[in-house]
């Protein structure tokens, strides 16, 4: 996929979309799965901002950041709700990630690759995630203790990734946005 897939638009012709806290958690984690994806996944997504025409939401990493501690699970987190060009913008840029990620995420899901190569990829993407959810997010929280547990880890991971892997693409933006205001958990 080439990164001319998601084309920026204006601030104005955004669809309204407001999340929930499922919601927001979700694409926070989508989010926090791409950094662990690709180890400069923080400056790729500033510099994804830039591409995709929104400066004026996301002038700097920390103003990305702000927008990110809206989901309830972060150690620091941010009362309220994301309005909706900042929620339109994440989830373009997150189906954005994902185009340019797709190579990677097909690796990960293929069942064509031999079966040590592929348990050494997702051993990297389970280490990498996992210490990225233990230094940002809550530990006391029981969702943060779930996505860290052995024992629900994996088949979170590779729903995180087959959801970004949905998003990338033609339509993702569309998939992507009904898939994080389904109310179901």
């Amino acid at each position: 996929m080439t990164e001319a897939t998601v084309t920026p638009l204006p601030e104005a012709s955004l669809p309204i979309a407001v999340l929930g806290r499922r919601g927001m958690e979700r694409l926070d984690l989508l989010l926090l799965t791409v950094e662990s994806l690709d180890f400069n996944g923080g400056e790729a997504m500033l510099w994804a901002t830039q591409q995709l025409g929104f400066e004026s939401l996301f002038p700097n990493r920390v103003e990305l950041w702000k927008r990110r501690c809206h989901n309830p699970l972060r150690r620091s987190t941010r009362r309220g709700r994301l309005g909706s060009a900042e929620t339109e913008a994440l989830i373009r840029l997150l189906c954005a990630m994902a185009d340019r990620l797709y190579p990677m995420l097909h690796q990960l899901l293929s069942s064509r690759e031999p079966a040590d190569l592929s348990k050494q990829r997702w051993a990297l993407v389970d280490q990498r995630l996992k210490d990225l959810i233990a230094e940002r997010f809550n530990l006391r929280r029981g969702a943060v203790q779930r996505l860290l547990s052995t024992d629900h880890s994996s088949s979170i991971q590779r729903q995180l990734v087959l959801t970004l892997a949905l998003a990338a693409g033609p339509g993702g933006v569309d998939r992507l946005r009904a898939s994080l205001l389904d109310p179901t958990p």
